[in-house]
């Protein structure tokens, strides 16, 4: 079939990997055309992850506070009810704003946008399928995959779409379930397990690890461990669900622990333990893309391109963090290099954050992986509750943990568990990328009162335990 159109790059995805890589090619003069599936733009960030689930989390967080912290500050409300109609539609609109900004950037940019189902027809030819037509068949010079992920299935916990469900589901509940089992203890079952735990739900956490968010430094996952169990979760660790039978209105759930066996009943079963790359239907296989046996990631080289010439893959698709930020760094840095620019991500600075209340972000290596690589460092300590901002606001929870090489003095990770810590990252993701020491830190000014007082302070604290230094 003849091609209709020819394009210098045809990216099928339009999440925060694709898009952000479509307007860059165009700012680099590349005749650029985006394919999305969906009727939204903006992938599965925008559409059910990142962005809807923040929402969710900042309304249920001013209903928590409503109902529990602001009398302390003399604001009496009365009587706190809830009305999550309007909480979802809120979360709904934010969506819808901002996926209609991603149409209106690319169309901004004169990027083509071409709706229907993309798939690879050979290194130069990519199809598109809407259903109501013959494929349009569409030449380019290159192709970047961009498609994303979907929510990792577990044998004998299909998701059902009303109590089996998956992450996407367990954004629009049309009730807050009174026992909500969450399987998985990473930070999007602890993200939405946090969301309606707050508007009343019983949250049992089933983790089969020892300890929930495993990535995390292990004193930070400790913290964020006592203070959600604080908070009303519950956790059962070194825990596996062996089995889930939907009986009715309810989920009966079969838990396997060192041994021992017991049902427990929920309303509903959210099962989050990880993402897969979305390679279904791609047509990689026909054209020879190879791909990881194991993990299903379509593997690249540097310039994120696979093996056969002019494809290339970026974000959930390729080894790494699945994260959206991680994603439209990989497209930049992919688009430059077809462009014949310098394109490159730095892994070492990619901060990660779980928006729980007190959030944790975190950047580069944790103490364990310093000790393991047999890495002389220095630890700096700094509490909130030693900051007068966090005073003033009543949110003193948490602490800032700075990691220095022992001998260098430049900075190997900085983990944050409190107030703003999401926001509070980026400015040690900036030290990082430049290879700044914690004294860099602890001799810059920062602002009083400011939460990122204690990250100054921790800094400080750094020059005290040379005792670490090898």
């Amino acid at each position: 079939m003849a091609a209709k159109e020819s394009y210098d790059l045809v990216i099928i995805g339009s999440g925060p990997g694709g898009y952000v890589a479509a307007v860059r090619a165009a700012q680099l003069g590349l005749k650029t055309a985006c394919v999305e599936k969906e009727a939204r733009l903006g992938g599965v960030c925008l559409n059910v992850g990142c962005i809807p689930s923040k929402a969710l989390l900042d309304s249920s967080e001013y209903f928590h506070l409503a109902q529990t912290k602001l009398a302390e500050h003399g604001v009496k409300t009365g009587r706190v009810s809830l009305d999550l109609a309007v909480m979802l539609a809120r979360k709904d609109k934010v969506v819808d704003d901002l996926t209609q900004n991603v149409r209106k950037l690319l169309e901004r940019n004169k990027i083509d946008i071409i709706s229907g189902l993309g798939r690879v027809a050979g290194p130069d030819r990519v199809e598109v399928t809407t259903g109501k037509s013959k494929p349009q068949v569409i030449a380019t010079r290159s192709i970047l995959l961009a498609t994303g992920s979907a929510p990792m299935e577990v044998p004998g916990l299909a998701f059902d779409g009303e109590r089996m469900v998956s992450s996407s589901e367990a954004l629009k509940f049309d009730s807050v379930p009174k026992k909500l089992g969450i399987v998985g203890g990473g930070y999007i079952g602890l993200e939405l397990g946090s969301v309606w735990m707050r508007l009343g739900a019983q949250v049992t956490v089933i983790e089969m690890l020892p300890r929930i968010a495993a990535n995390l430094d292990s004193q930070v996952g400790r913290r964020l461990d006592r203070l959600l169990r604080r908070q009303g979760m519950a956790f059962r660790l070194q825990t596996k669900v062996s089995k889930a039978v939907v009986s009715g209105k309810k989920v009966k759930a079969t838990l396997e622990s060192k041994g021992a066996s017991e049902t427990l009943s929920f309303d509903r079963l959210l099962v989050s333990v990880g993402r897969r790359p979305l390679t279904q239907g791609l047509g990689l296989e026909e054209v020879g893309v190879a791909m990881d046996a194991n993990s299903g990631h379509v593997l690249v080289d540097t310039a994120y391109q696979t093996n056969v010439k002019g494809i290339y893959a970026i974000g959930d698709l390729v080894p790494g963090p699945m994260l959206a930020h991680k994603a439209s760094a990989e497209g930049i840095a992919a688009v430059e290099g077809l462009a014949g620019r310098a394109g490159e991500v730095n892994y070492d600075t990619i901060p990660s954050v779980v928006y729980t209340w007190p959030e944790v972000a975190s950047v580069g290596l944790t103490e364990d992986e310093i000790k393991e690589r047999g890495i002389p460092y220095c630890v700096g300590n700094y509490p909130f509750a030693g900051a007068g901002r966090a005073r003033c606001m009543g949110e003193t929870d948490g602490f800032v943990k700075l990691i220095a090489h022992g001998k260098t003095d430049r900075l190997l990770g900085v983990h944050i568990i409190g107030p703003r810590a999401a926001d509070m990252i980026a400015e040690c993701v900036l030290a990082m990328e430049f290879g700044a020491g914690s004294e860099d830190i602890a001799r810059t000014v920062h602002g009083h009162p400011t939460f990122a007082e204690a990250l100054q302070e921790a800094a400080m604290a750094v020059r005290n335990c040379s005792i670490y230094a090898g």
